[in-house]
């Protein structure tokens, strides 16, 4: 059954400050467009065209769609594309999309057989956010030094008690390949039916966030950061 994570005490990003970074705070509405222009940018100068990425190395080819996958779910946060299933749009869906979106665009041949596992493991186009982490994505740590070590395209996981029961939140995160230039986001879908993509500085969700949510290894809700399996290496 898939658990849809009620909008809490998230973070969004602000206007940008006069460093260039974007500011982060709890209890927030969705961001602005502002605060979102140089995670954009960035993004877009990264792509490569699928022409230079058919003759690129294993290694290039998954930074290339790394790439595209913080393309794709940036440009989430400014407007949800059509394509993306509005009964699919959660925090899981964003992944999926993004993922698949990204290696439909530079490495369709990989979607001659799904993406994704089912809770048996078996080949499949859907895995909810619990069965995503269980069977897709591997547990790369929890401490201040894998928050570091994060790239493009990992996950930040929590589990949240309600008395319904557990519900799972993901988090994507998007860093640039030379750190100099922007600090490392998360963006991420609250789960509400119609609720905008939300980002924001993952630094300031570690340290200004309610405590649930923050990717720190004090929090016992904080799951860990996850990479796709199929990246690790």
């Amino acid at each position: 059954m898939r658990r849809v994570l009620p909008v809490l005490l998230l973070l969004h990003a602000s206007a940008p400050l006069a460093n260039g970074t974007a500011g982060v705070r709890p209890q927030a509405s969705a961001p602005s467009a502002s605060g979102l222009a140089s995670a954009r940018t960035h993004a877009a100068s990264d792509a490569m065209p699928q022409d230079a990425a058919a003759s690129s190395t294993p290694e290039a080819r998954d930074v290339l769609l790394r790439r595209l996958v913080a393309r794709v779910a940036l440009a989430q946060v400014r407007k949800q594309d059509a394509a993306w299933h509005p009964d699919q749009r959660d925090c899981a869906g964003l992944i999926r999309f993004a993922f698949r979106s990204a290696y439909k665009q530079m490495a369709s041949d990989r979607l001659s057989t799904p993406l994704w596992r089912d809770g048996r493991g078996r080949p499949s186009d859907f895995a909810d956010a619990e069965v995503l982490l269980q069977h897709s994505f591997q547990l790369l740590g929890r401490d201040d030094a894998t928050r570091e070590s994060l790239r493009t395209g990992d996950v930040l996981a929590f589990r949240q008690e309600q008395d319904a029961g557990p519900i799972f939140h993901l988090m994507l995160v998007v860093r640039p390949e030379d750190r100099a230039h922007a600090p490392a986001r998360v963006v991420y879908h609250p789960g509400e039916k119609g609720a905008a993509v939300r980002t924001g500085v993952l630094h300031h969700l570690a340290t200004e966030a309610p405590l649930e949510w923050r990717p720190v290894p004090q929090n016992a809700s904080f799951l860990g950061f996850f990479r796709f399996k199929e990246w690790m290496s």
